[in-house]
């Protein structure tokens, strides 16, 4: 999961980011309205925590901005101010919750969590491909019963691939949802997690579950999943078949 962070506090957005990238989100972090509207456009994330008081711009007007521009990813508003004027005021400019600061990380991990659920990104709290068995809110893994000791970020990757099981994933879109905007598009940093995160579900298993699709992707999911889908035979090679089947190709002048 990709989150966009939009605080001007720096000691505040530090340690919201801090602890979101340790619970395996991305985070992206933006200091003013313009800047977050900029991110917003330019990429794609999941769920936006965004700040009422901003310089330039505020989080109203950031929000309203967003929704105009039919951007529909959950929107969880924060400000240090708790009257019920301002609530109200984020809520109908199209944001979906509202935490008041000072608040406790564990409140807002649960409201991101609520606010992924509702709109159908975050599935029930235990995802399963084949033997394999994800504890999202524990964020933990096992297969066939086997404990599987993976880091934040592993845990990301095998988290995104396994909510898109049986679907080639690109590097691009693993890019968007597991990685934020400090990866270099140019480095093998997916191969080399993918790499690490194939070795650890599938060592011991007699039936591989993470797969290459070369020039494609990866897929987690069945042998029957990654095999490439059956090219349109090519006219040539429908008329190689007719070789020897009592027809002769007719000859033609030079």
């Amino acid at each position: 999961m990709r989150l966009l962070l939009v605080e001007d506090d720096p000691r505040i957005a530090r340690f919201v980011a801090k602890g979101l990238r340790e619970q395996a989100y991305a985070v992206d972090v933006a200091t003013t309205g313009d800047e977050a509207l900029y991110q917003a456009e330019i990429n794609t994330y999941d769920l936006i925590i965004l700040d009422v008081m901003l310089p330039g711009r505020d989080g109203f007007q950031v929000c309203r901005e967003l929704r105009k521009a039919g951007r529909r990813m959950p929107i969880l508003m924060l400000t240090a101010r708790d009257a019920v004027e301002d609530r109200v005021t984020g809520l109908d400019h199209g944001a979906d919750d509202y935490l008041t600061k000072p608040f406790e990380f564990r409140e807002l991990l649960a409201r991101l969590r609520a606010l992924l659920r509702r709109t159908g990104e975050l599935r029930p709290a235990q995802i399963a491909v084949a033997d394999l068995l994800l504890d999202t809110a524990a964020q933990t893994a096992a297969r066939g019963g086997r404990k599987i000791s993976l880091t934040a970020k592993e845990y990301a990757l095998l988290e995104f691939l396994a909510r898109n099981a049986g679907r080639v994933v690109g590097r691009e879109e693993i890019a968007e949802h597991v990685w934020d905007e400090s990866f270099d598009p140019f480095s093998n940093l997916i191969e080399v997690y993918v790499n690490r995160v194939r070795g650890k579900i599938d060592a011991g298993s007699a039936k591989p579950l993470l797969h290459t699709r070369r020039g494609a992707g990866y897929v987690l999911g069945s042998a029957e999943d990654a095999r490439e889908p059956e090219a349109t035979a090519h006219p040539a090679s429908r008329a190689s078949r007719h070789k020897g089947s009592g027809s002769s190709p007719r000859k033609t002048d030079a």
